[in-house]
């Protein structure tokens, strides 16, 4: 696992602001999973929140409302064939974080794994909607803690150190494309 550092948790909706697909962790009665979500964002400062859409017929689904929990993970580039793997197959008849290989690591604030090898983790608490939750499948947390790779983000800004550790965002069909360049208008 890459080193990482605590990020403010004002400051945690900079590590979605820019909108990457995420791998939603989860947890519940010795049972783990890892799905992708394109769908997500952040919501607020403080307290911070974040919302995902976490389909009824998953397995993450079930374990997050079992928990009450969830870890939005922020995969680089170099994890792209991970993050497809983990969105084309369901977890309800294997482990998927040990079929793809994923290495974890304790969250600090919930029982949801890391994801080893990501640039951005941001542990959060459901706040439960019943109604969202049931007609749009969405899901709002609350980030209870927030971490990041500092080699890919520190001091509130993301500076990726290689093409391979910048963020991807989901098109379809199995293509990605990843963060690009900063500029400044």
């Amino acid at each position: 696992m890459n080193d990482r550092i605590a990020v403010p948790l004002p400051k945690s909706y900079l590590l979605l602001n820019h909108g990457p697909t995420v791998l939603v962790s989860s947890t519940h009665g010795g049972r783990q999973n890892v799905m992708a979500a394109a769908w997500n964002m952040a919501l607020d400062f403080d307290p911070p929140k974040v919302a995902v859409v976490i389909d009824k017929s998953t397995l993450t689904r079930e374990l997050v409302e079992a928990s009450g929990e969830f870890v939005l993970n922020v995969p680089a580039r170099g994890q792209a064939a991970l993050t497809l793997a983990v969105g084309s197959e369901s977890g309800r008849g294997m482990d998927k974080i040990l079929k793809v290989g994923a290495g974890t690591t304790a969250a600090s604030r919930v029982g949801a794994p890391l994801i080893a090898g990501c640039l951005a983790w941001l542990e959060c608490r459901v706040i439960p909607e019943p109604h969202i939750q049931q007609t749009y499948d969405l899901f709002l947390g609350e980030v209870l803690a927030a971490w990041a790779d500092p080699a890919a983000f520190s001091d509130n800004r993301w500076h990726f150190p290689t093409d391979d550790r910048r963020s991807i965002h989901y098109l379809s069909g199995g293509s990605f494309f990843a963060t690009g360049e900063e500029f400044k208008a």
